[in-house]
């Protein structure tokens, strides 16, 4: 009797992980808004170019590499989460599969998202700087101050991770 009841809550259990389903279904659905504000973005980019400064077309342009970035991570996301926890992905012989699909463990997901926020970080940062004109008041040296931390966070993280991942893998396995 006891190892029916065990059977059937370890099926329940295995059988949960598509509970994750619909949180991937919403970050494709995230892709799709994001494109949204990109093409916004464009847009706007597009229609203002003539009187626009060079500063001002090179911060532009780099909140578009930033979205990009944002939908790149999205879609790793998804790809290697939904493999890893839920099901693998059927499209093997899809001329279109990208080599990384199905390779990415969670150690190395986690390095990539970690990575893609650095970046993500780096290019806000750069960003803020672009739009420095004239002397800074105390609040504009406050807040770049602190982008500058959480930014070295990030950074300080990502090695700490790439580390624990390292020695974890030299590790003999039990």
């Amino acid at each position: 009797m006891l190892q029916i009841i065990e059977k059937h809550m370890e099926e329940t259990i295995f059988k949960s992980r598509w509970l994750l389903a619909p949180f991937y279904l919403g970050l494709v659905a995230s892709i799709v808004l994001l494109f949204v504000k990109f093409v916004q973005e464009f847009w706007h980019l597009f229609v203002t170019i003539g009187a626009a400064r060079e500063s001002d077309v090179i911060v532009a342009i780099l909140a578009l590499v930033d979205m990009s970035l944002v939908a790149s991570l999205l879609l790793m996301i998804i790809f290697s989460g939904y493999e890893i926890f839920v099901s693998k992905i059927d499209i093997s012989d899809h001329k279109d599969r990208p080599d990384w699909m199905g390779k990415v463990d969670f150690s190395g997901l986690k390095l990539k998202v970690i990575g893609a926020i650095v970046a993500i970080s780096a290019i806000d940062m750069l960003k803020s700087f672009m739009e420095i004109s004239g002397t800074l008041t105390e609040a504009q040296t406050t807040a770049l101050m602190w982008k500058v931390i959480f930014h070295m966070a990030f950074v300080v993280s990502g090695v700490l991770f790439a580390m624990m991942d390292k020695i974890a893998g030299d590790t003999k396995k039990h």
